[in-house]
Order: C-alpha cells, then sequence, then structure tokens
C-alpha cells in the first residue's frame, strides 16, 4: 500500500540535513547514504548520491525524472550472472 498523500514524502533527518549543507557549500560532492527508503524530492535535483547496495556506493546523480522514486530503485542489490542452462547451451 501507498504512503498517504497527507503525510508527505518521507525523507530521513539525516539525509535532508546532508543535502541543506551540501547546497550551503556550493560544492559538488557525493552524499554518502545508507537510506534507500527516502523519496527523492524536488531539492535533490541536480545532486549526486551514493546509495548503498550491501557492499558498495552506487553513485546517482538525481534529474527531475526521478522525483517521487525511491533511492533504493537505482541502486540494484542483486547481480544476476545469467542461467546455468543457457551457458551449457551456448558451448555445444
Amino acid at each position: 500500500m501507498a504512503r498517504s498523500v497527507w503525510k508527505g514524502p518521507f525523507v530521513d533527518g539525516y539525509l535532508f540535513k546532508k543535502v541543506e549543507q551540501v547546497r550551503g557549500s556550493g560544492r559538488n560532492e557525493i552524499i554518502k547514504t545508507w537510506s534507500r527508503r527516502s523519496t527523492i524530492i524536488p531539492q535533490f535535483v541536480g545532486l549526486t548520491f551514493g546509495v548503498y547496495n550491501g557492499k558498495k556506493f552506487i553513485p546517482v546523480l538525481v534529474t527531475e525524472d526521478m522525483i517521487g522514486h525511491k533511492f533504493g530503485e537505482f541502486s540494484p542489490t542483486r547481480v544476476f550472472y545469467g542461467h546455468a542452462a543457457d551457458k551449457r547451451a551456448k558451448r555445444a
């Protein structure tokens, strides 16, 4: 079920503070975050976030099309190497 509209989008408080610090400094540095559940809001557009996928930080440059989505959608946690049966079929 989706989040109620009257509550607004969810963003972790510490993440919002980090964004304000980077905007104030004027430097374009990667903001590391473990908060895959946070929603992307218009204040994040143009910034680069390092979203943790359980192993490493995946750089995500936020664009206008991403508003309303979650950070976790842009940092996959699983790596698909293909099916074993397909590899055997290609060899033969």
